[in-house]
């Protein structure tokens, strides 16, 4: 059954309460920073740029697990890290927001579907203005 909100992602299970582990959490902030000022050393252009997304949206999804184990969760999907964000903190824009680049995200990975260049750089700095504020969060 497909969840459509965090509440469905408790009920089944895609989502379930776990004891907070902040030493998990700043390990996971730390690898998506590590991550982040990786893909920062690059000139973002039309050859690179769907690559860079991939890996500025996995430390994305590395900064959101962070606040969600720091929080007393653990998540096994993207579409309920998304409904934490909407659901649980109440960020209507942040979850359209990462859920564009979600899908995005598995239009490359799933269907070899690859970004025009201004998409692309438009998802990268989607990607980093999301987890400026979830590293505020935490």
């Amino acid at each position: 059954m497909e969840e459509h909100s965090w509440n469905d992602c408790l009920e089944q299970n895609k989502a379930r309460s776990v004891s907070s582990d902040p030493a998990k959490a700043r390990s996971l902030l730390e690898t998506a920073a590590a991550r982040s000022a990786f893909v920062a050393t690059h000139t973002i252009d039309a050859t690179n740029a769907n690559w860079l997304f991939e890996m500025e949206y996995a430390s994305l999804l590395e900064a959101l697990h962070a606040l969600c184990i720091g929080r007393g969760f653990t998540v096994a999907n993207h579409s309920c890290l998304g409904f934490y964000l909407r659901d649980v903190l109440r960020r209507d824009e942040l979850f359209r927001t990462f859920d564009r680049c979600r899908y995005r995200r598995n239009g490359i990975v799933y269907y070899g579907i690859r970004m025009e260049f201004a998409t692309a750089k438009e998802s990268i700095d989607d990607a980093r203005r999301i987890s400026k504020v979830l590293h505020h969060a935490i």
